[in-house]
């Protein structure tokens, strides 16, 4: 066994474990030490959630529908690479000052009017493209296991900016993905 893996301490002996567990019983607590105990307990499990959701942390307290590593490996498919979904809503923000703010003419109601269409178009042909692939590429590296609610969750994740997504993108862009999850 390595220095790395273990608890880092002896295992107490049955005697030791139950006098322990008895004194803590044993301590009075009043209705405040208790909301206090428990309000630091659920502080602490926020925080390991925090750090798991920012990358840094273990995967253990990530939300279920993160968890393993098929997630993993789709998470790390979409986020080495740009997707047009991503951009949608800075685009729409853009387009919707466009259609206030320029003057009311024939050209910009054309390009207002047949943009969105366009858009949605090609979002739908990059998410069918992200979806087969990933499809085939988890089929290849995952043989055997199901599949289902993966494209999904990726096509979940595509549509949100990189820079807010969590748990946060632990590949770059373009970046080749790890032969094992």
């Amino acid at each position: 066994m390595s220095d790395e893996t273990g608890k880092g301490r002896p295992t107490p002996s049955r005697k030791e474990a139950e006098a322990a567990r008895k004194k803590a019983m044993k301590q009075p607590m009043t209705r405040k030490e208790q909301a206090k105990r428990d309000r630091d307990a659920r502080a602490k499990i926020r925080q390991k959630q925090q750090a798991a959701l920012r990358g840094g942390g273990d995967e253990a307290y990530l939300p279920p529908r993160d968890r393993g590593p098929l997630r993993r490996f789709a998470r790390d498919f979409v986020d080495r690479r740009t997707t047009i979904a991503e951009f949608i809503l800075p685009v729409l923000v853009v387009v919707l000052l466009f259609s206030v703010l320029a003057p009311a003419s024939t050209a910009n109601t054309y390009i207002t009017l047949y943009f969105y269409p366009v858009l949605m178009l090609s979002i739908a042909i990059d998410e069918v493209a992200l979806t087969r692939s990933l499809k085939r590429a988890a089929a290849d590296r995952f043989p055997g296991q199901s599949l289902k609610g993966l494209t999904g969750y990726a096509v979940l994740r595509s549509f949100q900016l990189r820079r807010f997504r969590l748990p946060t993108p632990q590949v770059k862009r373009g970046e080749e993905l790890p032969a094992r999850y």
